[in-house]
């Protein structure tokens, strides 16, 4: 097993009923009828156990699980070091509450963020329990501190579903189909996807046209530039498709936000904590943000989130925003346990298995006519499905089934965008791991287009 890597029994899948398996239906019969049917399940997976990046279900199948809980457990399932910090914390203190009252171990926290944030500087760190929480902190911190009320967003892009959040989100229509009024304010222009470039361009040329429309278009027309309060971007597209794009894109917002003191805020939601082989995604860009979000893995599995900005701009009075439970410390000692397996080499095994994979599926798009593309960076990585690779017709009902597929094999990933499969697996997959992942996704792939009659 590759350094790093939950030792485990058994590294690959083994499935010993048929999916779902009786247990696992029962349990599915029980949900249906006390469940918020809002929920979104791909596959009847009923999770038991977890370890490394092995989940067990109710029925004793083993799986792959190339999602991570949704990008979440980046030093895998019940880490080691992780589940002894969380439960030396529970043993001695569960909660207080940062809000009114001081931990030590927040503190240490806040300090070791502020120390990686990207850019350098002096950082302050804001705590709480959600991606959408760290986006509704972002949004309020950037109107407290500019007097400026309006957003940009991106097309594709998704921040979370709670009303400021959601107002951002432009992923899926269902996602705000019945909830508006939204926060008003939030103009949303296309994302860099240079791929399906609108203006039929090199990639570079295709990032500035896209950031052009800003001033050219919607300051010269329905957005003031002076009340816009920030810029709000995904460096690389979670839910629109794990796309990332060409370095040119972020230098121009850079530009525009410096030219009209308009804030970048960046979502490294999904992106952040080593996921892309580096700390940060904007580190591959060079890119030093004036606000940053992150949660999903910053502590492995147990809720928390930070929203971390320049300290001239994390400048709020006390009372102005706060959390019962954000900085919780049992959540927090997570967190320094996953910063600690993440510096001394996760990140590193996420850029080595990212690379390994991607230099695998180079040749997909020309071994497989359904593979449009494969993107993203490090162990977050997009394969786009369609139906012809001419015309790039988008085949979404073929990536469903591929994703079905890959359960019955047991093998777990998710969609994402509209026809992308998107691979994240915990940062501790081993080589093994990644080969068997390959393997089952070229079995898979192979039958697309299928064959008639």
């Amino acid at each position: 097993m590759q350094s790093g890597s939950v030792p485990a029994p058994h590294e690959l899948p083994s499935l010993i009923t048929p999916l779902p398996g009786p247990k696992a239906a029962a349990v599915m019969a029980r949900d249906a009828a006390v469940l918020s049917p809002s929920y979104t399940r791909s596959y009847p997976l009923v999770a038991a156990r977890g370890v490394g990046a092995l989940i067990y279900d109710v029925d004793g199948n083993r799986f792959l699980d190339c999602s991570a809980g949704i990008a979440v457990v980046a030093t895998g399932h019940c880490h080691p070091r992780v589940v002894e910090a969380v439960r030396r914390q529970a043993e001695t203190l569960i909660h207080m509450s940062g809000t009114d009252f001081y931990y030590e171990n927040m503190v240490a926290l806040a300090e070791k963020l502020a120390s990686l944030a990207p850019g350098g500087g002096e950082r302050r760190v804001y705590f709480g329990n959600s991606g959408a929480e760290a986006i509704e902190a972002a949004l309020k911190l950037a109107r407290y501190h500019t007097g400026r009320d309006k957003f940009i967003g991106f097309l594709g892009g998704f921040h979370g579903r709670t009303m400021g959040a959601l107002s951002l989100t432009a992923s899926k229509s269902v996602q705000r189909e019945r909830f508006g009024p939204l926060v008003p304010g939030v103009t949303h222009i296309p994302y860099a996807d240079c791929y399906r470039c609108a203006y039929g361009q090199q990639p570079e040329t295709c990032a500035v046209e896209c950031v052009k429309v800003i001033e050219d278009q919607l300051f010269r027309t329905i957005l003031p530039a002076r009340e816009v309060a920030g810029i709000v971007v995904e460096p690389v597209q979670g839910e629109g498709g794990y796309v990332n794009p060409p370095p040119k894109f972020f230098d121009e917002l850079v530009g525009v936000a410096r030219r009209h003191g308009i804030l970048l805020i960046f979502d490294e939601v999904q992106s952040g904590m080593g996921r892309t082989g580096k700390m940060w995604a904007a580190g591959h860009y060079g890119m030093s943000p004036d606000i940053l979000a992150a949660a999903k893995g910053i502590a492995s599995g147990m809720p928390l989130s930070a929203t971390i900005a320049s300290a001239s701009v994390m400048e709020w009075k006390p009372g102005a925003h706060a959390s019962t439970f954000g900085g919780n410390p049992v959540s927090v000692a997570a967190s320094l346990a996953t910063i600690e397996l993440l510096e001394r080499e996760l990140v590193d095994n996420a850029a080595r298995m990212g690379a390994h994979l991607r230099e695998r599926m180079a040749g997909w798009p020309r071994r497989f006519p359904c593979v449009g593309r494969v993107t993203g960076l490090g162990l977050m990585i997009g394969i786009e499905i369609v139906r012809d690779q001419a015309s790039r017709e988008r085949a979404p009902e073929w990536r469903d089934r591929i994703v079905q597929m890959c359960f019955e094999r047991g093998v777990l990933v998710l969609g994402a965008g509209r026809n992308t499969i998107r691979l994240s697996p915990p940062l501790v997959i081993t080589r093994t791991q990644a080969d068997h992942l390959a393997a089952t996704l070229e079995e898979c792939l192979a039958h697309f287009p299928p064959r008639q009659g």
